[in-house]
């Protein structure tokens, strides 16, 4: 298992604690192990590998993997929370998204929440536009931003997919690749 595997899987597992940890209904549906977990991109590994997350590697992955298993609950096939009706995975994928967002606020890194709440917006916009690569991007870009921290082509790219403007998924990824590579300085 890679380095990026463990710490997906390790997040996804703390995800799954933190809601038996809650308990009430949600704690009911939570899977027993991460049989249901398949590796969808392993975005909070990404997000956690930056330098902006050094600090707090563990924290960063586990957000992002709640904020994406809350996404997962509303639009995909969710992760952890395994057999959830749909209106049970409404409200729990609200909860975690409350739940990451809650975590990086304790943390202090507030342009990371403004990143998620970005990314939150944006891939339910695509979700609306029928546009899974525009919603792929975002999350890509997204996590990204919150590891290496964000630029001027990042936040175009953004305003850009907000527009509906062709080409934004592509601007995204693009963006994406050159923050990684300029070590952008945290925002």
């Amino acid at each position: 298992m890679s380095e990026a595997e463990a710490t997906h899987a390790a997040a996804l597992a703390a995800v799954r604690e933190a809601v038996r940890a809650d308990g009430g209904v949600l704690a009911t549906v939570a899977a027993e192990d991460d049989s249901v977990a398949p590796a969808d991109g392993a975005l909070g590994a990404l997000a956690a590998g930056g330098p902006r997350a050094q600090a707090h590697a563990a924290d960063i992955a586990f957000v992002v993997e709640a904020i994406r298993e809350g996404w997962l609950l509303h639009y995909g096939e969710p992760r952890v929370l395994a057999d959830a009706e749909p209106d049970l995975r409404l409200l729990a994928g609200d909860r975690l998204y409350a739940l990451g967002l809650a975590r990086l606020a304790v943390l202090g890194d507030l342009a990371a929440v403004v990143e998620l709440a970005d990314v939150i917006a944006l891939s339910a916009q695509a979700q609306i536009q029928d546009d899974a690569a525009l919603s792929d991007a975002v999350w890509e870009a997204g996590a990204v931003a919150v590891g290496w921290g964000t630029n001027d082509a990042h936040r175009a790219a953004k305003d850009a997919a907000r527009a509906g403007r062709s080409g934004a998924a592509t601007a995204l990824r693009a963006a994406a690749r050159q923050m990684r590579r300029e070590v952008a300085p945290p925002r």
